[in-house]
């Protein structure tokens, strides 16, 4: 017996505990815009799915790839907010005429996401915080030497 029959044995209306990926889903795109300067198309999405909770960014760049005739590895999508009620999805879109102005142009954090660009080594907490600190009493250039860690005679 599967949970969704057990549920319904017991009265419980079950609408939604298997999600179905294959369901279909629609993609509209509408202000689209081709920016010359940024050598990207950009654009809003519209995604109505009513049978599934959402669609993955995986999937939409797939799609729209298909649907723009180009490099899934082109587009870019974030911003995705799902109505209440669920069913449709609002987004942003854009879609790099090449790799190069994607990293020239993009923000850092979503070449990060995409695989372009590696994340910085991040330093711990309480070094950052009290780096911070140090440079809070020194002014001028001398600001620089607040980054080193402080000598252990002193």
């Amino acid at each position: 017996m599967t949970m969704k029959e057990w549920l319904e044995g017991a009265g419980w209306v079950v609408w939604r505990l298997d999600a179905d990926n294959s369901a279909p889903v629609t993609i509209r795109t509408r202000k689209f815009i081709t920016n010359r300067l940024l050598a990207r198309r950009q654009f809003i999405i519209d995604v109505l799915h009513p049978n599934r909770p959402n669609v993955s960014k995986a999937e939409l760049s797939e799609r729209l790839a298909t649907l723009y005739k180009t490099d899934k590895q082109r587009v870019v999508t974030f911003g995705l907010r799902t109505v209440f009620g669920g069913g449709r999805s609002t987004g942003f879109g854009l879609i790099y005429d090449d790799e190069a102005s994607q990293k020239k142009f993009d923000a850092k954090h979503r070449l990060i996401r995409s695989g372009l660009m590696e994340a910085p080594p991040k330093t711990n907490r309480k070094l950052r915080k009290e780096r911070k600190n140090r440079a809070k009493k020194l002014r001028g250039t001398k600001k620089s030497k607040a980054a080193e860690p402080p000598k252990k005679g002193k």
